[in-house]
């Protein structure tokens, strides 16, 4: 994991000494069941649960000889246990314990996602709420389009969020399982019952049927859904990157009183924190890829998939709760320039208003193609010339023989793109992270 973008917490879940912990509770399990199943003597059981121990340093010292990390660990387990501990690992094969401590780790990394994500959407419902009604313009290819609420784009995000959190949560629940059946999962040197009572023991599920490994479409639904997760927060990062541009200046990330932004330029405001969010959700596309080529492995098991999996589970979960932690100090002190949206729905000279008045027309008993061919006509009139849209239409005698002055004026106001807002907020938000 790269320390400059993971936190404390994730980092200590994919530390070794969590994993070689992960590992030694398997293996006391797996003795504890075999003692209550009467495979192994009871005093062997209880001297295993109260001298096992590890020491990280003598592992890979071990390691480094042998070139097997599994047998190194149980080498360093049994220097602590002494006589009893050739009752550890009775029947097991490495994975058994490697892929349900993976799955193990993987519910503690999952627990900070979940939260993570959580705190986004709370995040969100309050930016949604405080700007429910500041109006901006919406684009479609960069291009004015209509009219929209601040708070309606970051209601797009949210529940986009939330169905990143669904999407997390069975994931998660995919990788709850387990499996102690033996070196290729066929129960040949131990039963299902101890398997079952170990993965009970640890709080997960027996898998129904494995070889010697967890089959690997649950790890790369796990990717997909971090890469999915990293996507959101990009589009949001981007759009954010975008209404920030000196030319629009509608919004701005939090940039503190001592921050500096250019070596070159002391006026910089540079919007860093959602290009780096972009730039690592790239990253995370990428990890979902390798995962997805892992599903395929040769026969009952091969290794191709674990140097990967060494890399982008620890980073993938690191960088994603990196970057919602990230998005959600952002979203928290994001900067809204209301007066500047406002400024910037007059830009293009109000021509936007030109559906109302193509519907007006059609309504009228104009047919849609002639409505369309006048309407679009003076609307491009009024861009190009930098005139009022509206200013125009009231010198076209084609429309004003069909619409009243105090029918334009109602086309022209912006009561027509809030009318609905509340009934949005409502299906969407209802008593929701309040």
């Amino acid at each position: 994991m790269i320390d400059r973008y993971s936190r404390k917490e994730m980092h200590a879940v994919w530390s070794l000494q969590n994993k070689f912990q992960k590992w030694l509770d398997i293996e006391i399990a797996a003795c504890w069941a075999h003692a209550t199943l009467g495979n192994i003597p009871q005093s062997a059981y209880e001297t295993i649960a109260e001298k096992a121990n590890f020491e990280v340093e003598r592992i890979e010292s071990i390691e480094a000889e042998i070139q097997h990390d599994v047998i190194a660990f149980l080498t360093n387990v049994a220097e602590y246990i002494g006589e009893d501990s050739r009752f550890v690992h009775l029947g097991l094969t490495s994975t058994d314990v490697v892929d349900t401590a993976l799955s193990l780790i993987i519910q503690d990394a999952g627990k900070i996602l979940i939260a993570g994500i959580e705190s986004n959407l709370v995040a969100l419902k309050k930016l949604a709420h405080d700007h429910k009604t500041t109006m901006m313009m919406g684009r479609t290819h960069g291009v004015h389009a209509e009219p929209t609420s601040f708070g309606l784009k970051v209601t797009v995000w949210y529940a986009e969020m939330e169905r990143n959190l669904g999407r997390m949560k069975d994931a998660i629940e995919d990788l709850r399982v387990g499996k102690i059946s033996g070196a290729v999962g066929n129960y040949a040197h131990l039963s299902p019952e101890i398997e079952r009572m170990v993965c009970e023991k640890l709080g997960i599920e027996a898998s129904p049927i494995s070889t010697q490994i967890l089959q690997r479409d649950r790890h790369a639904a796990f990717l997909s859904a971090i890469a999915i997760t990293g996507g959101t927060l990009e589009k949001m990062a981007t759009e954010i990157r975008a209404l920030q541009k000196t030319e629009f200046n509608e919004v701005q990330e939090p940039f503190s009183s001592t921050q500096k932004g250019s070596s070159a330029m002391p006026h910089k405001r540079n919007p860093i924190i959602c290009e780096r969010i972009t730039g690592l959700s790239r990253v995370l596309r990428g990890y979902a890829l390798t995962a997805f080529e892992n599903q395929s492995l040769w026969h009952e098991r091969d290794i191709s998939h674990s140097g990967s999996e060494r890399v982008i589970l620890p980073d993938a979960t690191g960088f994603l709760d990196y970057m919602l932690f990230l998005m959600q100090r952002t979203l928290n002190g994001l900067v809204v320039n209301a007066d500047q949206m406002a400024k910037n729905i007059t830009a293009s000279g109000n021509v936007f208003y030109s559906q109302q008045l193509l519907l007006v027309l059609v309504n009228k008993g104009m047919s849609r193609e002639e409505a369309y061919r006048l309407v679009q006509k003076n609307a491009l009139a009024a861009f190009d010339n930098g005139v009022l849209f509206d200013d125009i239409i009231r010198k076209d005698e084609q429309i004003t023989e069909l619409v009243t002055e105090a029918e334009i004026a109602d086309i022209f106001s912006l009561r027509k793109y809030q009318v609905n807002i509340d009934m949005i907020f409502e299906r969407v938000y209802g008593g929701k992270y309040a």
